[in-house]
C-alpha cells in the first residue's frame, strides 16, 4: 500500500502555496499510478478557503491515480486548523470521479454537502466534525452504498453545525438501509441518551459486529435502555467510551455487557443548579 499525505503550512500558505498544486504535481510523478491512499492534510487557509477547488483538482486528475481506495479530506489537528472552523464543500463529485474507492474520511462540516450519493464499492465512510448537519445525514439516508461496511458520524452539537433531530441521526441507521454493515458509530452527540434510546431495539442491530456510541454525553438514561436489549447484549463489540455514567452505571455496564468499553468517564458539570455535559470534540 502506498500512502501520501499532502500539507501546507501557515507560511506556505501565506507564501501562495496551493493544495490543487501539489496534487497536480503528485499527479505527474510516477508513484501517482500506484497510490492506493492519499490524505489531504492542511490547506493552510482550511478556515477561509473551502476544499472545492481541491475537489475539482482531484477530479481533473482521477486518471492519474488509478489505484487510489482510500482519500481523506482535511486531515488536520486543532493547531493547524479548529474542526469547527475547517470549510468543507460538495464532495459528492469524488463518488463519480473514483469508483474504485473504498474509504472515504472527511474532516469538518463546514458548508459540507454530499449530494445524491451512489457508490458501489465504497466500504468505508467517516465524517469527523463537531457538528453534522441534517441535510449531509439526509444524503446519507438516501444513499446508494450496497458495499458499505462501516459508517462513523460525529453527530456533534447545535452551536457547531447540528441541526437536526433523533429522527435525522436515526435516518441512517435504518435496517436494510445498507445490507453490509458491519460498524455503525453514531457517536460524539450531545443527544447521545436519546440515540441510545432509539436504537436499542432496533433490527439494524442483528447485523452489527460494532455499535459505537463514544465521546458523546451518555448518561445511566442511555445506558438503561442499552442493558434492556438484549441485542444489545448479543453484540460483539459496543464501544461507549467518553461517557458521563456513574460510577455505579459504570460498574453495571462493565458487569451485565462484557463487550462494551466504558473506559474514560467524564464527570458531570455543575453551574448555578444547572448540569452541563459536552460531547469529546465540538469546536
Amino acid at each position: 500500500m502506498t500512502e501520501i499525505k499532502l500539507t501546507i503550512g501557515y507560511d506556505e500558505y501565506e507564501d501562495g502555496q496551493k493544495m490543487e498544486t501539489l496534487i497536480a504535481e503528485l499527479a505527474e510523478k510516477p508513484e501517482a499510478a500506484q497510490l492506493s491512499s492519499l490524505i489531504i492534510g492542511s490547506w493552510g487557509g482550511a478556515y477561509e478557503d473551502s476544499s472545492e477547488s481541491i475537489v475539482a483538482e482531484l477530479v481533473r486528475q482521477k486518471d492519474r491515480f488509478p489505484a487510489l481506495r482510500s482519500l481523506f479530506v482535511g486531515d488536520m489537528d486543532y493547531e493547524e486548523c479548529e474542526v469547527s472552523w475547517i470549510m468543507q464543500s460538495n464532495l459528492n463529485p469524488l463518488f463519480a470521479a473514483f469508483p474504485e474507492l473504498r474509504s472515504l474520511t472527511i474532516k469538518g462540516s463546514t458548508d459540507l454537502a454530499l449530494g445524491e450519493v451512489r457508490h458501489a464499492k465504497l466500504e468505508e465512510l467517516i465524517i469527523i466534525c463537531g457538528g453534522l448537519g441534517k441535510s449531509v445525514l439526509a444524503s446519507i439516508a438516501a444513499a446508494e452504498l450496497p458495499a458499505l461496511k462501516k459508517l462513523e458520524l460525529y453527530i456533534g452539537v447545535d452551536n457547531y453545525g447540528f441541526d437536526g433531530g433523533i429522527e435525522d441521526v436515526m435516518s441512517v441507521a435504518k435496517p436494510g438501509l445498507f445490507p453490509n454493515l458491519t460498524y455503525l458509530g453514531l457517536k460524539d452527540s450531545e443527544i447521545q441518551d436519546e440515540i441510545a434510546v432509539a436504537i436499542a431495539q432496533s433490527d439494524i442491530l442483528d447485523n452489527l459486529e460494532t455499535l459505537d456510541l463514544s465521546d458523546g454525553t451518555l448518561s445511566d438514561e442511555g445506558a438503561e435502555a442499552l442493558l434492556a436489549s438484549e441485542k444489545i447484549r448479543r453484540l460483539p463489540q459496543l464501544d461507549l467510551h467518553y461517557h458521563f455514567m456513574s460510577e455505579a452505571m459504570t460498574r453495571r455496564v462493565a458487569t451485565e455487557l462484557p463487550n462494551a468499553d466504558v473506559s474514560d468517564r467524564q464527570e458531570t458539570e455543575k453551574y448555578d443548579g444547572e448540569e452541563y455535559r459536552y460531547p469529546a470534540l465540538t469546536e
